[in-house]
């Protein structure tokens, strides 16, 4: 009984009905769910249309519009937002040809909603495409039960300490696999650049990681990843929470470790570079604190503590192999001479735009204190 009343009522409507539709011939017409971020800066919307062909490129898909007054992002006197498509992948739950279209939010006036940080990444990215920068971002979440309760735990309680949960293996270690490697095999078919997942330290806790990705084409992608998460999550009944540490007390909180690269670091001899670039981060610590999360550092407050695998917040540290820095280079980095680095401070809700965007404001365009230049 328990476990029956840990998912949504939906999650038990009959799948095989479902599928008797699913089935049916489109006349090759299309769906195309648009998908775009909220007035809350961590949720994700989506709503879909039907297309009269198979969109071949972005280019294809015309701009739409939505009432931006039941999102947080516009007055209801004034309520229509532009959707602008940026990026197109397959659609994994009703399978080709039909599309999942990630989406810039402008207001009426064409600028950019406040939460769409996307706009301002992309004009950074675009100055410093000549270091090509690569990134790859570890997503680590929490699975709920619809009661909000980490899903597994007991219902008066809790698990065993942490320990046998990291990467695990059993029914005693881990929980809701399922829902992991569906996950997984989604992205893989929409086109995400997945490249691996595990079970992290607290039970219940997952992780994915997408890259590498060079320039705007990280938050591209780790957002699409997270709406098939929300999505497949859906379908099972469970939630995924980003939030940085979702249960108080002797449990790891949830990040979004950030690997970064440029060429320079990447060549033989890179690790000079790779020391340059964190140098300069060290300087700028409290501007990348605000970044982080999508309250100016609130959220990350309670889980960069300085014990969980994390960094204090009012601390800036680096080490070789020591994931209770701020920022880490591998063992194998630092041997080859070159490679990258991992920033480990970003929160699981931060928005990967912001994070990507001020690690280059930073490393590259070498911008210093705790404002940004405007480049317009």
């Amino acid at each position: 009984r328990a476990v029956a009343m840990s998912v949504s009522h939906s999650s038990r409507l009959n799948k095989l009905v479902r599928e008797q539709y699913m089935r049916l011939p489109q006349d090759g017409r299309v769906q195309v769910t648009y998908v775009w971020i909220d007035g809350s800066g961590e949720g994700v919307r989506c709503k879909s249309r039907t297309l009269d062909k198979e969109p071949k490129s972005i280019e294809d898909v015309p701009e739409w519009n939505f009432d931006g007054s039941s999102t947080a992002q516009a007055e209801g006197s004034n309520s229509d937002m532009f959707l602008v498509p940026v990026c197109m992948f397959r659609d994994p739950f009703c399978l080709d040809p039909n599309k999942l279209v990630l989406c810039e939010v402008l207001k009426y006036n064409r600028k950019p909603a406040e939460t769409n940080l996307r706009h301002t990444c992309k004009k950074v990215m675009d100055l410093v495409k000549d270091s090509h920068p690569w990134f790859g971002m570890e997503q680590e979440y929490t699975l709920l039960g619809i009661n909000g309760h980490p899903y597994g735990w007991p219902d008066n309680g809790f698990p065993g300490p942490q320990g046998p949960y990291y990467c695990g293996v059993g029914a005693d270690k881990v929980y809701g696999r399922d829902i992991v490697e569906s996950h997984y095999k989604a992205c893989l078919y929409a086109g995400v650049k997945i490249c691996g997942t595990n079970a992290e330290v607290m039970p219940s806790q997952w992780e994915f990681q997408v890259g590498p990705c060079e320039g705007i084409e990280m938050g591209d992608h780790l957002w699409m990843a997270r709406f098939i998460l929300h999505r497949v999550c859906e379908d099972f009944g469970v939630v995924a929470t980003l939030d940085p540490k979702p249960m108080t007390g002797n449990w790891n909180g949830a990040g979004c470790h950030t690997n970064y690269s440029t060429e320079e670091m990447r060549r033989e001899g890179g690790l000079k570079h790779i020391e340059a670039a964190i140098e300069k981060l060290s300087k700028r610590h409290d501007y990348h604190i605000c970044v982080y999360d999508p309250r100016g550092g609130r959220d990350n407050s309670r889980r960069l503590t300085g014990h969980h695998e994390t960094s204090n917040i009012f601390e800036f540290s680096a080490g070789v192999a020591n994931r209770g820095a701020s920022i880490r280079i591998p063992r194998q980095v630092g041997q080859d001479g070159c490679g990258y680095f991992e920033d480990r401070r970003p929160a699981a809700n931060c928005d990967p735009y912001a994070v990507t965007e001020a690690i280059m404001r930073t490393t590259v365009l070498n911008e210093t204190g705790v404002e940004t230049k405007d480049y317009a």
